[in-house]
């Protein structure tokens, strides 16, 4: 069976299983509050955070980083194995410890789990295949603490993939997925891990999309026929993305949602469209980036652009001397203000009832996507 009627058995057996799913609300007993996945945050501080964010489920990023300085005097952030071997155990403790408002992903069916008890499924994700660099094996050990969603890479590129700010004296290298990359791809596709293509090169994107045989996801990203950026993506890879079954989060990170000089909920809304009109409707979800409250230092500063976007002034500026794709822009914002909030969710979903989206298209953006796409890969 070719990849291609793989991918649309998948996606027929994907939406049949979406509707077996669905609560007794939607077929007629009783309601349940609204599905909402997210494509990427993190455990919060407080708990009480996972009720008002109204999330029934969302990819949790369980990182733990270790600055890297690169040859170039850039820093580099690394997924090592014993960092996140670490934070996975830390996390899955947490958890544990705390059944009444959380709840580990480990297969879609925790996700109708959790909106009927009234908590979070949260499904572990590490942005960066770095952890598992010393062999493949150890894939096998973050599958059985839990992991379900690996990036390939996060920003710079590693031994399996390019990333997306890769770059030489020319500028920007569009990096392929190495052959070491190819066998990480199977690998994860026999151990039914989700991959994750946020941070990666283009091509590298298309090339785990053409070996996968399973859908593949971008968590969270942006649209580049918008904002012209490395770090946003070609209308090929979100294609690509679509034809595999999979699904493309829009990030609430406004400096890669618009270059206008103020950020609005039009602007969010205006991604989604684009992700629409180039992968069609199944392909389009939501994400974050940040912590469920939203950008910790702009909510600190009640969301003023133009005093937060200095901390990113210092990174930016090291790859616009590198002649990274969109780094000579200058950032004018971080977040759209409406959107950096708590409600996010709830907010997005009534912008969506007001921009022309139907009711099932809307179920199927703010969490019915996400929802199919797990369970065709986690089962």
């Amino acid at each position: 069976m070719t990849n291609l009627h793989r991918r649309s058995l998948i996606k027929a057996l994907g939406a049949s299983a979406l509707l077996s799913a669905l609560p007794t609300g939607v077929l007629g007993a009783k309601s349940l509050r609204p599905l909402y996945i997210d494509g990427l945050s993190f455990l919060p501080d407080s708990l009480d955070d996972l009720a008002a964010s109204g999330l029934s489920a969302y990819l949790c990023d369980i990182s733990a980083i270790e600055e890297v300085k690169q040859e170039d005097g850039t820093l580099n952030y690394k997924r090592t194995y014993d960092a996140c071997i670490k934070s996975i155990a830390e996390a899955g403790k947490r958890v544990s410890e705390n059944p009444k408002q959380l709840l580990q992903g480990l297969s879609a069916k925790d996700i109708q789990s959790a909106r009927e008890s009234g908590r979070t499924a949260v499904f572990f994700q590490i942005q960066g295949a770095d952890c598992v660099e010393e062999r493949l094996s150890q894939v096998d050990e973050f599958y059985q603490k839990g992991l379900r969603v690996l990036q390939l890479t996060h920003h710079y590129g590693n031994s399996f993939a390019g990333g997306a700010l890769d770059s030489d004296e020319r500028g920007g290298l569009n990096l392929p997925l190495s052959p070491k990359g190819y066998a990480l791809v199977d690998k994860l596709n026999d151990s039914g891990i989700l991959i994750d293509l946020s941070h990666s090169s283009p091509q590298t994107a298309l090339d785990t999309l053409a070996a996968s045989r399973m859908p593949v996801v971008q968590s969270h990203g942006a649209a580049r026929a918008i904002v012209n950026h490395a770090r946003c993506s070609p209308d090929q890879v979100i294609r690509a993305i679509a034809d595999s079954g999979g699904v493309f989060g829009t990030f609430m990170m406004s400096f890669w949602l618009t270059t206008n000089s103020t950020p609005t909920v039009e602007h969010y809304l205006a991604q989604l469209k684009h992700v629409a009109k180039v992968g069609g409707i199944d392909a389009v979800a939501i994400a974050n980036d940040y912590p469920l409250r939203g950008q910790e230092n702009l909510l600190k500063l009640n969301n003023d652009n133009a005093e937060g976007v200095k901390e990113y002034l210092d990174w930016w500026h090291s790859l616009r001397a590198k002649k990274v794709l969109g780094f000579d822009n200058e950032p004018m914002h971080v977040v759209i203000p409406e959107l950096n909030h708590i409600e996010r969710m709830s907010r997005i979903h009534d912008a969506l009832k007001g921009a022309g989206f139907s009711a099932a298209d809307t179920d199927k953006i703010m969490g019915g996507n996400w929802q199919r796409v797990l369970g065709a890969v986690l089962g």
